[in-house]
């Protein structure tokens, strides 16, 4: 799989479905507590936007605290920009090289592909991530990825139902790979989405 070619594809297919919300939809809340479609838009642009100095200084700003850091500057940039122009920060740095400060060029496609889902799943949109896509992702999740992420999933077994794939011991929890994906990503869901005997646990409440 050529993944700086299913980056771009991320992206590109993102700002389209960007480009058909409604005013009400921007305003939305995601599955990133907090953040509505608009700031989640924001925030993943900032690796674009964003030189080497400048986020150190914002970081700075900060008191050295990233989460503050990424909170602030999303919902900051969220309101400074329209929403053409937040969709085509996506658009126009397709290729963009950005990649977090860990995980390498796997983890900007996780990066670009999660955050699509806090939108798209949030809006009720049925938006299906390629299964290349979702397959590689899957693969790079680890017990240390999931701890990093507070998905806890100790006792637990993800166990996609709609591909061959399941990570962990424990107690059966089934969905759609990409909402499984979600979890891992310590996402808690609408209701609906998971079925197993804990699944209310990744529920959002």
């Amino acid at each position: 799989m050529d993944i700086k070619a299913a980056i771009a594809a991320e992206r590109r297919e993102l700002a389209a479905l960007l480009d058909g919300l409604t005013a009400g939809q921007w305003d939305a809340p995601t599955l990133c507590a907090g953040w509505r479609v608009r700031d989640v838009v924001a925030h993943m642009s900032m690796g674009f936007r964003y030189s080497l100095p400048k986020m150190a200084a914002e970081l700075l700003r900060a008191g050295g605290n990233l989460h503050r850091m990424t909170d602030h500057c999303a919902r900051r940039d969220a309101a400074a920009a329209s929403t053409r122009e937040l969709a085509g920060f996506l658009r126009e740095h397709a290729h963009h090289p950005w990649k977090p400060p860990v995980g390498g060029i796997a983890a900007a496609l996780g990066h670009d592909v999660v955050h699509g889902l806090d939108i798209t799943v949030a809006l009720g949109l049925d938006r299906r991530v390629p299964e290349d896509r979702v397959r590689l992702l899957l693969q790079k999740i680890t017990p240390g990825t999931a701890r990093f992420f507070g998905a806890g999933l100790r006792g637990i077994q993800l166990r996609a139902d709609d591909l061959d794939w399941s990570f962990g011991s424990g107690t059966p929890l089934s969905g759609a790979a990409q909402d499984l994906l979600l979890v891992a990503y310590g996402r808690k869901l609408p209701p609906g989405r998971l079925q197993g005997e804990r699944h209310q646990h990744f529920v959002a409440g």
